[in-house]
């Protein structure tokens, strides 16, 4: 049984039209800001390897350390929220993730590099969730997917930009310009959480789950970092499996744990709501393999096909355009088929979408790339605004806090792990990641596609769980438009 929690504390007066009008925007900074940081560093990536004296494939652990970062701090982001308000930890997130840029961008090696993006991850790990719980806060549900999908627009174009501006600072200046380019942008979302952020707390907060934290972030930190170092020779088979097996005892300790703490840090209780429950665990697997998708892109495409930095950008916007320009027509779509069907079949469509690029090779015309990317952004798109919205569909007000802690959380961890993968995948395929020719790469990745592909097919089984009217109440099948 989940705890009860103490009643929320809200701002003077219930959102007004104003507020709720801003509110969108200046979440969309960070989320902005974020997705930019994230796009522009892929688009880098072969060149930072080059700079860096490092194989290509190696840099998954400067993607991977900062979305495992995520993973590992999200968990106290409701709490921090909830204990110092909205305002002031969403404010002091873009401090910090900004000061990560800064330190990124005069990192001299890939150690150092890994180690400042760990830092940044900290302060991504606050923005995005508890951006999202203000808006879920702020809005009535019957509102929600407009809402998120409105600050998805602007947050879009963060991947829209972001690979031809990396490509574009590759080619012309230098890789170390991709992380200070969010200074200015991260001074512009401090004006404007100080200005225009509601501040949500609790009145009387709980204490934070300390043992919790220290179990459930090692276990998946060391989980995440056999992930990085397998198939590098840099551990043994024995010792892998030595810390596989600590990992295993340190997550299951916690899963041990949690039910019989208060105020756990994860409530895993939640996981008895269906809706919950199927949105979660689709949303781990689907990334699973969508995750590695933009690591092995810029990989393809300047390692593989030879294509410089800018072109490659070019050729990564569609799917980001394909994301942005349909989003409106998302929540029609759900209303018209409901999430079960999209879900089930939409994750179908993804599967097989990525193994198509299986086919892109030497001879492939630009017009088919650049069809297939944004055919593949609009299904992706469908996909993570589906299982976002699905998170909340059935839980109330009281567990909100907790539910975007456990979604985010599970996101940044299917996504680290899904580099990881992707990796790992192309690398069996290479006969020396270190030493790799274009024909290589090429046949590594293409391999890569199918694994992938293979993935996401199958997680659409964890969406047969979902029964016709689940998430009615955020599609707008029966709740009326109403306004707070």
């Amino acid at each position: 049984m989940i705890p009860a929690q103490s009643s929320v504390v809200s701002p003077p007066a219930a959102p007004g039209a104003s507020v709720k009008r801003l509110l969108p925007w200046l979440v969309a900074v960070a989320f902005f800001m974020e997705s930019l940081d994230t796009t522009i560093l892929n688009t880098a990536v072969p060149a930072i390897a080059k700079a860096l004296a490092v194989a290509p494939l190696s840099m998954k652990a400067v993607l991977a350390s900062y979305t495992l970062s995520l993973a590992v701090f999200i968990p106290i982001s409701g709490w921090m929220a909830d204990r110092f308000g909205t305002r002031r930890v969403f404010s002091s997130a873009i401090g910090l993730f900004t000061l990560g840029s800064f330190l990124c961008g005069i990192s001299s090696n890939i150690h150092v590099l890994v180690a400042c993006r760990i830092l940044q991850g900290c302060g991504g790990a606050m923005m995005v969730p508890v951006g999202r719980l203000t808006m879920v806060r702020a809005f009535a549900k019957s509102e929600l997917i407009r809402a998120m999908s409105f600050v998805a627009i602007p947050g879009l174009i963060g991947p829209m930009l972001g690979p031809v501006a990396g490509g574009f600072i590759v080619g012309y200046f230098h890789w170390r310009v991709i992380f200070f380019i969010n200074l200015p942008i991260g001074l512009l979302g401090l004006y404007l959480v100080y200005r225009h952020l509601p501040d949500y707390r609790e009145e009387n907060s709980h204490p934070l789950d300390i043992i919790g934290l220290i179990l459930f972030g090692s276990g998946i930190a060391l989980l995440s970092y056999v992930l990085e170092v397998f198939g590098e020779h840099t551990l043994n088979g024995l010792a892998m499996l030595e810390l596989l097996a600590l990992s295993a005892v340190f997550l299951a300790g916690y899963g041990l744990r949690a039910p019989r703490t208060k105020f756990p840090l994860l409530r895993l209780a939640l996981f008895r709501i269906r809706t919950f429950r199927a949105s979660v665990s689709g949303s781990f697997f689907t990334r699973l393999g969508i995750g590695g998708i933009p690591f092995l892109f810029p990989l393809l495409y300047q390692v593989g096909l030879g294509f410089t930095p800018i072109q490659s950008g070019l050729l990564l916007m569609p799917q980001a355009m394909a994301a942005m320009s349909l989003k409106i027509t998302m929540p029609g779509i759900l209303r018209r088929f409901g999430y079960r069907f999209v879900l089930i079949s939409n994750t179908m469509i993804l599967g097989l979408l990525i193994a198509l690029f299986a086919t892109i090779g030497v001879g492939t015309p630009v017009w088919l790339i650049v069809a297939q990317a944004f055919v593949f952004g609009f299904f992706t798109s469908l996909q993570y605004t589906s299982m976002n919205t699905l998170v909340f569909a059935d839980v109330t007000e009281e567990q909100a806090s907790s539910a975007s802690t456990i979604a985010s959380t599970m996101q940044q961890m299917s996504i680290s792990f899904g580099v990881a993968t992707a990796s790992l995948a192309t690398a069996f395929f290479i006969p020396d990641r270190f030493h790799t020719t274009a024909p290589e790469m090429i046949h590594g990745i293409h391999h890569a596609f199918l694994v992938l592909g293979g993935l996401t097919v199958l997680s659409a089984i964890v969406f047969r769980e979902l029964k016709k009217e689940d998430g009615d109440t955020v599609s707008l099948h029966k709740v009326p438009q109403h306004v707070g």
